[in-house]
């Protein structure tokens, strides 16, 4: 039972409430239609001319290009960030840019130097560090829950 308790207990001082998130570029079809629907006419305005069959598969047939993402907006200095890297995975922080090389270190050790070319970096896989609510919430609720069975266990 013992061995249990500080099995749990080394578990859940391990645990980070940081996790490394993607963050999600803007749709730009759903801002258009976000767009078009607060500029739709009202029914009681009759002066408003009418759209035919033939204009929506005009405004349909219309393909957004991607967005493209710059790297370098994205990975300023003293930044927290998980980058891959022609398939490798990097945890680190970054440093500053020399031209188009990315200057970084690993999180665990500043000493260390790492330098990627932005055309080696993926772009669509770029993780910031963020806090977690869900996971501190969770990591809450079991802390009290061992403290609870902890006390009921003591009374008892």
């Amino acid at each position: 039972m013992r061995k249990n308790l500080y099995f749990i207990i080394l578990s859940l001082s391990l645990t980070s409430c940081y996790t490394y998130q993607v963050k999600k570029q803007p749709d730009p079809e759903t801002n258009n239609k976000q767009a078009s629907q607060r500029s739709t006419p009202s029914f009681n305005n009759t002066a408003a001319p009418m759209k035919t069959l033939t204009d929506e598969p005009k405004a349909l047939n219309i393909q957004q290009t991607p967005v493209p993402i710059n790297i370098q907006d994205k990975l300023t200095p003293n930044k927290n960030v998980k980058i891959d890297v022609d398939g490798r995975s990097y945890k680190i922080i970054v440093d500053r840019w020399e031209s188009d090389s990315l200057v970084a270190h690993p999180v665990g050790s500043p000493k260390k130097v790492l330098k990627f070319h932005k055309n080696q970096i993926n772009a669509e896989k770029i993780a910031e560090k963020r806090f977690s609510q869900p996971i501190a919430d969770i990591i809450t609720v079991t802390a009290y829950a061992g403290i609870g069975a902890l006390i009921w266990y003591l009374v008892r």
